[in-house]
């Protein structure tokens, strides 16, 4: 069968999560850049395809090609790591300890804006002719986007911060479940469906993804985009990042480990097991007279 159970498919995550503590700095910097690279790549195509297109959902539909891609070449993003290490500190593996899971999301953070900000370079060539024309109308539109989510958010103070955090907790739900829902099968085909489905959710309805950012930003800045590195940073990065480790934590990897790694049980199997423990109890209690009596009664015998 291609459907592995919960049960099955956490204690997969737990194993990723322990796999990817204990792995070295090199391959653990390869993969990340790999993953942010290939990101930024998806939602370049994505942007470029809402353009052309008019049609915001088209892209949506065909920026999970990325995502996909990068899962099933093995490469990590910040936002799969979110939620799949901590389930190995928590479950007490071997070798996994807090700083352990902290320098594993500070050298895939490094990686993730590394590739994430090669192609931004890349891309920003590619759509000025070498910087020797004005941007594209994919360009403008990339300008855009970063004003938009940036001083955007600035405008509304507390109420824009909130809005950002919030959009950022529910893209790494989706995310994260999109990273979890490629588990629940063996076959490729079986894994881009489970994973197509939640990242179509996030891309279409504007939340904020912490590696896409690192893309959709600084191309902007390089395309002359009217906000600064401190507005990236403070008014959708950082938050952003936050709202991420929240979102795949809290929505996904901790309700999964909580009630398919560590079942509760109910109120009746608890009175249940009471009930067959009492009734153990009681049976020793009545077989413990007859086998102390034994060695009485041969006594007596011997004795007449």
């Amino acid at each position: 069968m291609s459907y592995v159970s919960p049960p099955d498919f956490v204690t997969k995550m737990v194993d990723a999560g322990h796999a990817k503590t204990l792995m070295s700095t090199r391959d653990t910097l390869i993969r990340a850049y790999m993953a942010g690279a290939i990101l930024a790549l998806a939602a370049s195509f994505a942007v470029t395809v809402t353009v052309q297109t008019g049609n915001a959902l088209v892209g949506a539909l065909l920026f999970p090609v990325g995502f996909s891609l990068l899962y099933l070449l093995g490469f990590d993003l910040l936002t799969g790591v979110f939620t799949l290490v901590p389930l190995a500190l928590l479950d007490k593996r071997r070798g996994v300890t807090m700083r352990s899971m902290l320098r594993n999301w500070g050298l895939v953070f490094l990686g993730n804006l590394a590739g994430a900000v090669t192609v931004a370079v890349i891309i920003g060539v590619v759509v000025t002719t070498g910087f020797a024309l004005p941007p594209d109308e994919v360009g403008q539109r990339l300008q855009e986007i970063g004003r938009e989510r940036t001083v955007g958010y600035a405008e509304f103070g507390a109420a824009g911060m909130l809005t950002l955090f919030l959009r950022a907790v529910l893209c790494n739900w989706m995310v994260s479940t999109g990273v979890v829902a490629a588990m629940m099968s063996t076959t490729v085909s079986g894994k881009v469906i489970a994973m197509w489905m939640p990242i179509i959710v996030f891309f279409y309805m504007g939340f904020e993804h912490s590696i896409v950012n690192m893309f959709l930003f600084p191309i902007g800045l390089i395309l002359g985009g009217e906000y600064t590195v401190v507005d990236y940073l403070v008014w959708n990065e950082i938050p952003t990042v936050v709202g991420n480790l929240v979102g795949g934590l809290a929505f996904v990897g901790l309700t999964l480990y909580a009630t398919h790694a560590r079942t509760g049980k109910s109120t009746r199997a608890k009175q249940l097991e009471e009930a067959e423990t009492a009734e153990q109890a009681e049976k020793a209690e009545v077989a413990a007279p007859t086998t102390a009596e034994e060695p009485v009664g041969a006594d007596a015998a011997g004795g007449r």
